[in-house]
């Protein structure tokens, strides 16, 4: 039987959550392309400039954009020139190699991120009228799922606690040796910038 069939569903939880997903994913894509569309660029070009925006110099270049999104590099490269052109981002050269570079966001690429970045925001809003035990429970559900997929190699590049270097378990509990503290359900990470794998 197949997830997508509503009798199923109706008869397991599983595939009932497992479409639940599908669903979302589905959302995520057309608030993705309607702020896309509206910023007359691609959904990847969308996302690119988000992801430069938030992260380091170490992880704005085509490898491992390619690697983060799951596509080829040609794909971000495409995408990435198609930024230069629309001057929304600039390469920066690599000080020890000069065939190595990364990308910045333009002063005009900070503007069409803070524009297009609230395309979450009916989630957010969905999330704020929660209560605190219902989002910790939630987040651990999700934390742990992402940690599973990225286990078994259906996420390939991951910046989570649980496949740090940094990451313990401490008498059962969450532990962090960089920051010499456990830590709670709550502050588990997804995108941890000192993430050490």
């Amino acid at each position: 039987m197949s997830v997508f069939d509503p009798e199923e569903q109706n008869k397991q939880p599983d595939s009932k959550i497992v479409a639940g997903f599908e669903r979302l994913s589905q959302v995520f894509r057309t608030l993705l392309w309607d702020q896309a569309k509206a910023q007359q660029l691609s959904p990847i070009q969308v996302q690119l400039l988000i992801f430069i925006r938030y992260h380091g110099a170490d992880k704005n270049n085509v490898s491992y954009l390619a690697r983060e999104f799951g596509v080829t590099k040609p794909t971000i490269s495409d995408a990435v020139k198609v930024l230069e052109e629309k001057k929304l981002v600039r390469r920066v050269a690599d000080q020890a190699d000069s065939r190595r570079y990364s990308l910045l966001l333009s002063p005009a690429g900070k503007k069409v991120v803070a524009s297009s970045e609230n395309f979450t925001v009916p989630f957010s809003d969905w999330l704020a009228q929660r209560g605190q035990k219902e989002k910790e429970a939630l987040w651990q559900s999700l934390s742990g799922l992402i940690a599973a997929l990225n286990e078994n190699g259906t996420i390939s590049i991951q910046r989570h606690c649980f496949n740090c270097t940094h990451y313990r378990k401490k008498g059962g509990a969450h532990f962090c040796s960089l920051l010499d503290a456990p830590l709670h359900s709550n502050d588990l990470r997804i995108d941890c910038p000192e993430h050490r794998e």
